[in-house]
């Protein structure tokens, strides 16, 4: 998500300013600077891997053993994969600090690919409960490396300035939306054919492709994000990356312990715990510093409803991976025109939705212009669709068939609706970042705004578990009817928010 007007699907940009050699920003891939290829390719390759394993998780948890699976509650599946979500972007905020202090963008980037395949290397082999943790805590850690690292160094092969570079971020966009729409046809047909580890084999062979095109083309890059932009001063650097190393070692601990002690529902409350106490932390350091200005602490004020209101977003948005797999996997007709389709193929509606509607909204508010929504108004207009998301599905169950199952075509506009808030919301969420930010904490702002979809995600890691199919009217309902309060007390109180922008729009 780099401006209001460029079509996305669920990432975070963050651009990059450090100096890069005018070779960097030339004229290559469809008139861009050549290392926008490389970039291109490797966000492509991970969104594949991801979003293509994401789209068989759920199902692989609850499936019996008998049939391939873990056999796991199904409401716990669920919990346990947007738990894991939770965790990918908590880790985003660590992979850029050691990006920028340490490493630089292209080595964690590198690092990250490579834990990323080797994770589901684990998981294309069958190990039960090990091979799984073992491979969900590589790809956790490697996404957190490689995610805010690819973003920004597309953002460091442009000057400020540079024409170019919203058409930039859309091509790059466009990649992550090929990849997450291929892998989401490809990983549910093979789960439902050889079995649930060639999926996962899959997803480690498009990260393998996506290693190697990085490897040959990095030259391409001309130095961009080579290395840290503030490293650590070499008398400070064995102390700091020390104490971090306790930290790392003492978090494995704690989820270990958990674990160990209360199980998969102890990890998964652990989980929901940090990403609620995290931004928390973070915002009372930002407020409480000396650093921020009045009129800076004042856009902050307004930040934090939209920061609530992105959270929530996310705790509905992600559902399309946990609850909705189970709806579709379970309760909804799989046969359209006389074709079996395989169940997974419904989450990749998203991605191909993105590349159908994102020019419309691109057009949409440049047509505008001045005269477009607020930027309150835009999250209250996410909230309420991705609402009208879940309404749908309880609308959806009043047509069933003549075999009690939920028409596709009507579970598949679930989709769409979510896709139509996520353009809503998604983009001007990082947009209002940037610019809300104070100066003294931009990285550490932008670094914030991972947190609300983690935090959007733990907690819906806890609503999972009152999931069950006996009330899922009352759960889809129920969450849809607070998110449409919460659209509402949005756009009251839109005035008052946007009074404390100081003219951010």
């Amino acid at each position: 998500m780099a401006t209001a007007a460029l079509p996305c699907v669920r990432e975070d940009v963050i651009v990059n300013t450090s100096t890069v050699t005018n070779e960097s920003r030339g004229r290559g891939f469809f008139g861009q600077p050549p290392g926008l290829s490389t970039l291109f390719f490797i966000e492509m390759w991970e969104r594949f891997s991801y979003y293509g394993m994401r789209a068989i998780l759920a199902l692989y948890l609850y499936t019996a053993v008998t049939q391939g699976g873990l056999g796991m509650d199904e409401s716990v599946a669920a919990s346990l994969v947007l738990a894991y979500g939770s965790s990918v972007y908590l880790t985003g905020v660590a992979g850029g600090w050691l990006a920028d202090r340490v490493l630089g963008s292209q080595r964690a980037i590198f690092y990250g690919g490579v834990l990323i395949m080797l994770g589901h290397v684990c998981m294309a082999f069958p190990g039960g409960y090990y091979t799984l943790g073992a491979g969900l805590a590589l790809i956790v850690v490697g996404t957190g490396l490689l995610k805010p690292n690819v973003s920004n160094v597309v953002g460091g092969l442009y000057e400020k300035d540079d024409a170019r570079r919203d058409a930039g971020f859309s091509i790059f966009y466009t990649g992550i939306n090929i990849g997450a729409f291929i892998s989401q046809l490809l990983t549910p047909a093979l789960a439902e054919g050889p079995g649930f580890h060639w999926g996962f084999g899959a997803a480690a062979v498009g990260m393998a492709l996506g290693l190697a095109q990085y490897v040959f083309g990095r030259g391409r890059l001309a130095g961009v994000g080579s290395q840290p932009v503030n490293p650590l001063p070499a008398h400070r650097r064995n102390k700091v990356l020390g104490r971090v190393g306790l930290i790392a070692v003492a978090a494995v601990v704690v989820l270990g312990a958990a674990l160990a002690l209360f199980g998969v529902t102890g990890l998964i409350n652990t989980i929901t715990l940090v990403a609620i106490l995290l931004p928390v932390a973070y915002f009372t350091v930002m407020f409480r510093s000396r650093q921020v200005t009045k009129m800076e602490r004042d856009r902050l004020v307004s930040y934090v409803p939209l920061f609530v209101a992105t959270a929530v977003f996310f705790l509905l948005f992600e559902q399309q991976a946990a609850t909705l797999v189970i709806v579709t996997d379970q309760q909804t007709d799989t046969t359209l025109f006389g074709f079996d389709f395989p169940v997974g193929w419904f989450q990749s509606i998203n991605p191909l939705a993105i590349i159908v509607l994102a020019p419309l909204f691109a057009w949409m508010w440049t047509r505008l212009g001045n005269r477009q929504p607020s930027t309150p108004i835009k999250f209250t207009g996410g909230l309420f669709f991705v609402a009208l998301g879940f309404l749908w599905v309880v609308i959806a169950g009043l047509f069933r068939n003549e075999q009690d199952l939920l028409n596709p075509l009507m579970i598949a506009f679930v989709f769409v609706l979510f896709t139509i808030g996520e353009l809503m919301l998604s983009p001007v969420g990082l947009s209002a970042t940037t610019k809300l930010a104070p100066d003294a904490f931009s990285s550490q702002t932008m670094g914030l705004y991972f947190l609300a979809p983690a935090l959007g995600q733990g907690v819906a890691a806890q609503i999972a578990k009152l999931y069950s199919e006996q009330h899922q009217d009352l759960y889809f309902g129920g969450v849809a009817l607070v998110t449409f309060a919460l659209a509402a007390l949005l756009a009251l109180i839109s005035p008052r928010v946007k009074s404390y922008m100081h003219g951010v729009n």
